[in-house]
């Protein structure tokens, strides 16, 4: 190249620099339209327009500079593509930054309220970061990072803000040609001990060790993370050592979650780690009380899946074909773990088990008064006891049954099982094995005298049984009365025990009143206060719902579910024991304008996501798929700490793992709870439960029952109000005015939105409690909802002429029972 050429192409160099470089900082003034980008001081990433795979759409996303193949870590408008090259992304007037197109359509914005009005600009940081600041101070007030997409880069915190609710959670891509919003998705669960989830659609196909982790750990390849749990947030984040690795962690579409490591030498991402991966990565894949491990199975049927102690396979058939899915019972069903020489056994090196069940009693307990505070509690089924940070030992118990235990030398976890009298013998025999002659005379001693004590108490509980089913000739069978109490954890109540628990039923004892009868306060002879559950000789739940709600509740474990102790059948008299609720029942609070004050929006909103947490369990989680039938904010009780608590399980119905819907010409429940297709076919699924969540959701808004008269128009039920207000836009006008000064507007505009697509009157149309659960904790996108059912009230007088055998309340008592006229 001569002298000249070389001095023309450094001036054109020197001319056209300024325009082919890209800055950081996007300012007011300015704007990016497709082919131009945003590139980080460092230059690590860039923000700009692309089109995914084959597809022909615009997107806005950020990318890896320095990887040679393109790979997007965020998409601004993943559900919104731009058709054509025409998208551009500024500042708006009031501060935020937008993104329209050709046809200046908004397609996305960062929505966030920009207070004052000093000026904002954007800029990428060379994490990734794309923030939103404000003024000469640089103030955060948005950022790409509190709002991920598929992929979690070094420094991104996965998890929830307590404070403001902000759940950051990934998505995966539809497709690799489609970055829309797809089926799987991994966050941070905080019930009972946080943990992560990995959900498939609706299924949790993979969930990590529950919390206690190291608030922060160092691994041998510079992997790092930082996990925070305190009363502000729950996250977790990563890094490396070395700042030259390019990494993330994603969530494919296939749901895998996946940690990558950008390899230049082949220029390809390599797998670092992935889940789920190995056979007993699936969740609950050796179901309930089940272990599964390479080193827990059968090596001769090369079988990953055994029993915890004190249990055998539930069908011993599926278990030797190989399939450990449907979990363990107890060996011994007939044997008491209450009070009746149990104990415990350690299983040492697991994955602790689902921790959804599972409560931290104590952060400073030693390991015997954590045994002791389990042993205590009949529902307390293991416990581990762990040093959190060095701060000393701490107690995590399982109350119900323990799924997803995986046999893992890497893990640091001894779960304690809880195991009955004869079981916890065997396992004392076959550790001391080395003991002197001496020691083993006196185990055999006392096995003996365990033996004779268990004879003796047996024989004793069939003579009372006995005694009972006579007692209750005309009322149960011999065998009924043995099926509804054959529950291991149900106690068989005295009627002389309850009497004087009750002080003979005295009228001051007495809680309330409905169609079954009475509910008392009781107070045991160990002190503990209990509700008791009379059924009137003229109660119009008969001896079915009495059976049903006994065999039904004593299978149920959920904290948000109340506790069935016990039953007495004796004589002509039928009850239940339930756990005594010092708060009443929710429309005790809600629907009277003194009391109300006391549920400020807080714990409303806290009061939801435990009724759904409850209703969840009943239709997905449980061992049952059950149709609870008459929700209602009666039927939710709270405890002293204010913890909603579901009951009245007198009509629930059983489904089988298939069934989706039943079909009954025997209706019942209560008036203004009840969905159409319920109502007027006698047609029942967990959609029919959704209907009355969303009643009820409504109502804790509101402050006002779904039957009550409105100013403007006298015949709108609550739900008819709420939409006419839905649709003219006001609709915070219906929000209960004791919680004025309390709410927060878009988290009760949510809740309002979630009601209505609750209560729509397509059965189709109306979400699963999964997805109401997840739209509740999540800030995603909600869809329309549709004209809801039972708008306008039914006039009293009519009410009759509903043909066929369909009973309803219109007073909030449950009618259960049929009378031809």
């Amino acid at each position: 190249m001569d002298a000249e050429t070389m001095v023309m192409s450094l001036i054109l160099i020197m001319l056209f620099f300024p325009f082919c470089t890209s800055l950081d900082t996007l300012t007011p003034d300015q704007s990016i339209k497709d082919g131009q980008s945003l590139i980080s001081s460092k230059n690590n990433f860039a923000l700009g327009f692309f089109s995914p795979g084959n597809s022909s759409y615009r997107y806005l996303g950020i990318w890896f500079v320095k990887v040679a193949k393109q790979t997007i870590v965020w998409v601004a408008n993943r559900n919104d593509p731009i058709i054509d090259s025409s998208g551009v992304l500024s500042i708006s007037r009031y501060g935020n930054l937008v993104l329209h197109d050709s046809s200046n359509r908004l397609l996305w914005s960062t929505n966030v309220s920009v207070q004052g009005t000093t000026s904002s600009a954007a800029q990428l940081q060379d994490s990734g970061n794309l923030v939103l600041v404000q003024g000469n101070n640089k103030k955060v007030i948005w950022q790409s990072f509190d709002h991920p997409t598929d992929t979690l880069l070094p420094g991104m915190r996965l998890g929830l803000n307590r404070k403001t609710g902000l759940d950051r959670f990934l998505t995966s891509w539809k497709s690799q040609d489609d970055p829309g919003t797809g089926d799987c998705f991994c966050k941070m669960n905080p019930t009972g001990s946080p943990q992560f989830v990995l959900y498939k659609g609706s299924t949790l196909n993979w969930r990590s060790s529950p919390w206690p982790w190291p608030s922060s750990a160092t691994f041998s390849s510079g992997f790092n993370f930082d996990f925070f749990n305190n009363e502000d947030e729950v996250s977790y984040n990563y890094s490396f050592d070395d700042p030259s690795i390019i990494s993330r962690v994603v969530v494919g579409n296939s749901g895998l979650l996946l940690t990558l490591m950008w390899n230049d030498d082949d220029l390809q991402w390599k797998e670092f780690w992935s889940a789920p991966k190995f056979r007993c990565d699936k969740y609950r894949r050796c179901g309930a009380y089940g272990k599964c491990g390479p080193e827990s199975g059968d090596t001769v049927m090369n079988f990953e899946c055994t029993c915890l102690p004190g249990y055998e396979p539930k069908s011993w058939k599926n278990w030797y074909h190989r399939d450990g899915s449907g979990g363990c019972v107890r060996k011994q069903l007939g044997l008491s773990m209450c009070g009746n020489g149990e104990g415990f056994v350690k299983v040492k090196r697991l994955k602790g088990p689902d921790s959804f069940n599972a409560v931290w009693m104590d952060t400073s307990m030693s390991s015997s008064e954590c045994e002791q505070a389990c042993l205590r509690n009949c529902s307390c089924t293991a416990f581990v006891s762990l040093n959190i940070d060095g701060k000393g030992t701490s107690c995590l118990a399982w109350y119900g049954e323990l799924f997803d235990v995986w046999e893992n030398s890497s893990e640091r976890w001894d779960l304690n099982v809880r195991v009955d009298a004869t079981e916890l013998a065997t396992y004392t025999k076959k550790s001391n094995g080395f003991l002197g002659h001496k020691r083993q005379l006196a185990i055999t001693i006392i096995s003996v005298m365990v033996t004779l004590f268990l004879v003796c108490l047996i024989a004793y509980i069939c003579l009372m049984k006995k005694r009972k089913t006579k007692g209750t000739k005309g009322y149960l069978e011999g065998n009924e009365l043995e099926e509804s109490s054959r529950h291991p954890d149900l106690l068989i109540f005295d009627l002389g025990c309850i009497v004087a628990a009750t002080d003979n039923f005295s009228p001051i004892n007495k809680l309330g009143q409905g169609g079954f009868g009475s509910v008392f306060k009781g107070q045991l002879s160990n002190g503990q206060e209990v509700a008791i559950k009379r059924l009137s000789k003229s109660s119009a739940q008969g001896i079915e719902e009495f059976k049903n709600e006994v065999s039904l509740i004593a299978k149920l474990q959920h904290r948000n579910l109340v506790k069935l102790f016990g039953c007495c059948i004796q004589g002509e008299e039928k009850m239940l024991i339930y756990e005594y609720m010092p708060n009443k029942s929710l429309d005790f609070l809600i629907f009277d304008h003194t009391r109300s004050s006391l549920l400020n929006w807080g714990k409303r909103f806290e009061i939801i996501i435990g009724i759904a947490r409850g209703i969840l369990y009943l239709h997905q989680d449980s061992r049952l798929k059950i149709i609870h039938r008459d929700l209602k904010t009666s039927n939710v009780l709270l405890d002293g700490e204010m913890n909603p608590k579901i009951s009245d399980f007198g009509i629930a119905r059983i489904f089988n793992g298939d069934q989706i819907q039943d079909t009954t010409t025997r209706v019942v429940g209560t008036y203004g709870y009840m969905s159409p297709e319920y109502v007027i076919f006698g047609k029942f699924s967990t959609k029919s439960d959704v209907f009355s969540f969303g009643v009820i959701l409504l109502e804790i808004v509101s402050g006002k029952k779904n039957n009550s008269s409105f100013q403007m128009h006298d015949s709108l039920t609550l739900i008819g109000h709420v939409w006419e207000l839905w649709r003219e836009d006001r609709v915070l006008d219906i929000v209960d005015p004791s919680i004025n000064d309390s709410f927060v507007s878009h988290e009760v505009l949510r809740c309002i939105q979630i009601g209505l697509l609750c209560v729509q009157e397509d059965a189709m149309d109306r979400p699963t409690m999964l997805a109401v659960l997840l739209m509740l904790s999540c800030e995603t996108t909600l869809p329309s909802p549709k004209q809801p059912a039972f708008i306008f009230r039914r006039p009293i007088n009519n009410l009759g002429s509903i043909t066929g055998e369909r009973f309803y309340s219109i007073n909030d008592v449950t009618i259960t029972e049929f009378e031809a006229r």
